[in-house]
């Protein structure tokens, strides 16, 4: 799941992006309002925590323009205003959910799992190509018909280079889709996980590396 963390309060946005990736999540950060519209431009987010309160574009405004541009995306409004007509006026803007500061780390992981759950994305489509079907929803891969098994990462990065339908991918796109914005990936990370998805998928090779372009299936 990618969540995004929108936290004027640097601190306590690192902190709850520790945390979150503690438990599996994908999080990127951002600390005023116009910087989580750049983000949510480019990446499709499944639940945006975020503070009222902000900075550059304040948070009422940054949840009016989230829900138009991604009505998929899932908003907690994170708050220290408590009161009836606040939580109101909030979710009338079109947030999906509201909890109060001060608050219980396990709670907000629960709900941003719940609200990620009930998000109406339609299935993916199957994706097959040289006798490789990868089945999103199922988090499935089979190769001529006999199963693969893949750790969260080789599958993620597979499902990148077969949406890209024969296409090049490069590593910087690998990259931003299938790691968050603080994973240290330039380290050998993509590399590592590519060898080891090509090590799984079998001979022939079907990862082709284009050197300085990028790669393709």
């Amino acid at each position: 799941m990618r969540v995004l963390v929108v936290e004027d309060e640097e601190q306590l946005a690192d902190a709850l992006a520790r945390g979150m990736r503690l438990h599996a999540l994908a999080v990127d950060v951002a600390y005023d309002g116009q910087e989580a519209l750049e983000l949510a431009a480019y990446v499709d987010y499944d639940v945006v925590v975020l503070d009222r309160d902000l900075p550059e574009v304040h948070g009422d405004d940054v949840c009016r323009a989230l829900t138009a541009a991604s009505p998929a995306s899932r908003v907690l409004m994170l708050t220290a205003a408590g009161r009836l007509r606040d939580r109101v006026d909030g979710l009338s803007l079109g947030a999906d959910d509201y909890l109060v500061k001060p608050f219980a780390f396990a709670e907000l992981v629960a709900r941003v799992r719940t609200l990620g759950r009930r998000s109406p994305r339609a299935a993916p489509p199957v994706l097959e190509r040289a006798g490789v079907r990868l089945d999103p929803a199922r988090r499935t891969v089979t190769r001529d018909g006999q199963p693969i098994a893949l750790n969260r990462k080789e599958f993620d990065v597979l499902l990148e280079l077969l949406r890209a339908e024969g296409g090049l991918v490069s590593s910087a796109e690998l990259r931003r889709a299938v790691w968050d914005e603080y994973a240290d990936t330039g380290t050998g990370v993509l590399r590592v996980t590519l060898t080891s998805l090509r090590r799984k998928l079998g001979e022939p090779r079907l990862i082709e590396n284009v050197p300085g372009r990028g790669y393709r299936f």
